[in-house]
């Protein structure tokens, strides 16, 4: 019989009780979709500027601050609602193109059933959902901290904290799973461990980031 291989993502040492994953780039690649969606969205609209290097950048902020954000960029005054709403909408459409990050997958396999999980994320709790439901992953998260769940979004602490808290685990005892720079800034102001996930075009190579 052949050895188990080890996990591809590498995680830090630690009494960790409870993990804590973003969904966007995290859990669902995710992440090339939601760039279609808001190209298509934003040229409707004819805001040009959100490149993809921006994209990003910006991830893990809710939708409508990178709405308003482009709106002060550009000079223009793109309804937050409406263009939130039209570029969920087409990435909704693109679900059935959906695949789960392998490196995080095999350590939701290994420790579900054993510890609490926890999606925090900037994206809408139905934008999270539909990602899970599409994964065949909701049932395994019966906790969602989304946008519109707190006042203060990543890189602040504030959701993570949240979530450490709805699981009644302390945030010492939380690991991070996080894809964006803003992600890991609030779990070490969180007091928290992390791990980095690879982005997409990263993971054609070995090895992590973490801590």
């Amino acid at each position: 019989m052949m050895a188990a291989q080890a996990p591809r993502l590498v995680l830090p040492d630690g009494d960790f009780q409870a993990y804590l994953f973003d969904c966007d780039g995290t859990i669902a690649d995710s992440m090339p979709l939601h760039y279609i969606a808001w190209k298509q969205a934003l040229g409707e609209w004819n805001c040009r500027s959100f490149d993809e290097k921006l994209f990003y950048a910006w991830g893990g902020l809710p939708v409508a601050e990178i709405i308003a954000r482009l709106n002060r960029l550009d000079g223009l005054f793109m309804p937050l609602e409406e263009v939130r709403r039209r570029k969920e909408e087409l990435y909704f459409e693109l679900l059935p193109r959906l695949a789960a990050v392998p490196e995080v997958l095999e350590h939701i396999e290994l420790q579900y059933g054993r510890i609490p999980f926890a999606v925090v994320s900037g994206s809408t709790r139905d934008s999270v959902l539909q990602s899970l439901q599409a994964l065949g992953l909701s049932e395994k998260f019966p906790l969602l901290v989304c946008a519109g769940d707190y006042a203060h979004s990543k890189p602040h602490p504030e959701p993570f904290l949240l979530a450490a808290r709805k699981l009644g685990v302390k945030p010492e005892h939380c690991l991070v799973f996080e894809d964006t720079d803003f992600g890991i800034q609030a779990a070490q102001a969180a007091g928290m461990g992390w791990v980095k996930v690879p982005l997409p075009w990263q993971r054609l190579q070995s090895g992590s980031v973490s801590r």
